[in-house]
């Protein structure tokens, strides 16, 4: 059997796709993508004659895909299976015209028991994880088969399953890695909690896993052997879940591959000795999920569970064995106010925060806070009103919603020029100043990306004119400007160099900017 995967050109190798590839491959199936914006799409489409094509939905951009596929059954046959966080919460979108059935929480073993079951002309309709409506509009959904307990068992990721659709992550020194799945925590605004309570029911035993260190080393070996690596991003959202597993990593990820890094730490688990581990093991990068300084915000609406004195603490620690501190921010937290959000800026402040990245709330469905915030009344109308950008507005209806969207784009600029708090606090309530602070907020972000580069490209050992602060900078916006200039002619040199120039961006990566 033949599987297409169609994907959007993101700023960073997608790897859900990679390991349904690599389970579909192992089974003896083929797999192939596409990475759209592609002027060959269609031909290439029919030329491959897929069996299957599956898509990925996050709420947002959930109906441009429906459109997208049931235009092409339209030209095409085929099976389609919709997976992703998306359907996984809204099952209801087994209805869509066009889509055959939806995959519920993990693919791999789903998408496999599909294959071999199409090949032999069998009932499908009784896989586990998979949902689908019949002729008069009921939904059914089968029950689901348990986590995947060992991930080293499933193999390393197929990159060449996007490599060889797009060029860009290949020949790109910056590559993604991921060495666990699940997380402990039960942030309200994040899909874990609503994945691991609501989805599987499981506890955090059976759903937070950790991958065997050897595994990922030999993965990073491998990687740079068949493709070059030169830096490696660590996906994951809390890198030091396992002391015992970050020393081992610590103590043999220099020894054995010797390349920099830079990881996501949890401040309630970080230890002093885990920045000394990690600065000897190589990381020069490490960010800190803040959220929200107000206690009530960030504990009793978001559930991060951490005290102020830990995210301090660990800050202190970054900044004390000289890694670069990045911090997660959110503004629009329901049940604060502007007050509370100037207090998210200051407490950034005091740490002496590198590089803040801030994004608005998003009530996602069956996310906690989107309850919280239906309960208050100002929660989002329908699924279709979400934004594929969370940042440029907010979609809940807060009481001082243009402030809050105005002091989004003020924020890392006060957090590194404190100074200018006089003037942000006089400006917030500008409605005709958004798009002014909207350019400074787009060309400032522009600043910390150089910095970010200067910082990979010290520890690559790359010290060339070029690669100055200064001119990368000056180059990165001037080219961006001039490519959205002539971004409505489209094109496909304009698209790749657009892209090009987002590769490894945090901000375009976790949808920022």
């Amino acid at each position: 059997m033949k599987v297409l995967h169609i994907t959007r050109t993101l700023p960073q190798e997608m790897l859900g796709p990679m390991y349904l590839s690599r389970a579909v491959k192992d089974a003896g199936h083929q797999m192939q993508a596409i990475c759209l914006p592609d002027p060959l799409w269609l031909r290439k489409i029919e030329e491959y004659r897929p069996d299957v094509i599956t898509w990925s939905l996050m709420t947002g951009n959930h109906r441009q895909i429906f459109d997208v596929n049931r235009y092409l059954k339209s030209k095409f046959r085929f099976f389609s299976l919709m997976g992703g966080p998306h359907v996984t919460f809204v099952p209801e979108s087994a209805r869509e015209k066009g889509v055959d059935a939806l995959c519920i929480g993990e693919g791999e073993q789903a998408l496999v028991e599909l294959l071999d079951t199409l090949e032999r002309g069998g009932d499908w309709r009784g896989i586990d994880n998979l949902a689908w409506a019949d002729a008069q509009g009921q939904l059914h959904k089968n029950k689901l088969r348990p986590l995947v307990r060992d991930l080293d068992s499933l193999g390393f990721p197929d990159r060449s399953l996007i490599y060889d659709a797009q060029s860009l992550y290949r020949n790109s020194p910056r590559k993604v890695f991921l060495t666990q799945r699940g997380c402990p925590m039960l942030c309200t605004f994040c899909f874990h909690h609503a994945w691991k309570n609501k989805i599987y029911k499981a506890k955090n035993s059976e759903y937070v896993r950790k991958r065997s260190v050897s595994h990922v080393i030999a993965e990073a070996l491998e990687v740079r052997e068949r493709y070059g690596l030169e830096f490696v991003h660590f996906l994951d959202d809390i890198f030091n879940i396992k002391s015992d597993w970050l020393a081992e990593f610590c103590e043999r990820w220099p020894r054995e591959v010797g390349l920099p890094f830079d990881v996501i730490l949890m401040a309630n688990l970080t230890k002093e000795e885990h920045i000394a581990q990690l600065k000897q093991a190589g990381c020069v990068y490490a960010r800190i999920a803040f959220e929200a300084a107000n206690d009530y915000v960030r504990n009793e609406v978001f559930r991060k569970n951490t005290e102020r004195e830990q995210l301090t603490n660990a800050a202190r620690w970054i900044k004390k064995y000289g890694i670069r501190l990045g911090s997660l921010n959110m503004l629009g937290g329901p049940g604060g106010t502007l007050e509370d959000e100037f207090d998210t800026v200051k407490l950034n402040i005091e740490c002496q925060v590198d590089h803040p990245l801030c994004s608005i709330v998003q009530p996602y469905p069956e996310f906690e806070i989107n309850e919280i915030t239906r309960s208050m009344g100002i929660a989002v109308a329908s699924y279709d009103q979400f934004p594929s950008q969370f940042n440029r507005s907010a979609t809940i209806e807060l009481p001082q919603k243009l402030q809050i969207e105005n002091l989004h784009k003020w924020f890392p600029v006060l957090v590194r020029h404190p100074g200018l708090m006089p003037l942000a606090r006089r400006t917030v309530d500008k409605r005709w100043l958004q798009k002014p602070l909207l350019a400074m907020y787009m060309l400032y972000s522009e600043w910390l990306v150089t910095e970010q580069n200067q910082l990979y490209n010290r520890a690559r050992g790359i010290d060339r004119l070029w690669r100055w602060g200064p001119i990368d900078f000056a180059s990165r916006v001037i080219t961006k400007g001039a490519l959205r200039a002539v971004g409505a002619i489209g094109g496909r040199v304009v698209q790749r160099l657009s892209t090009k120039l987002q590769m490894g961006d945090e901000r375009v990566v976790a949808h920022m900017d």
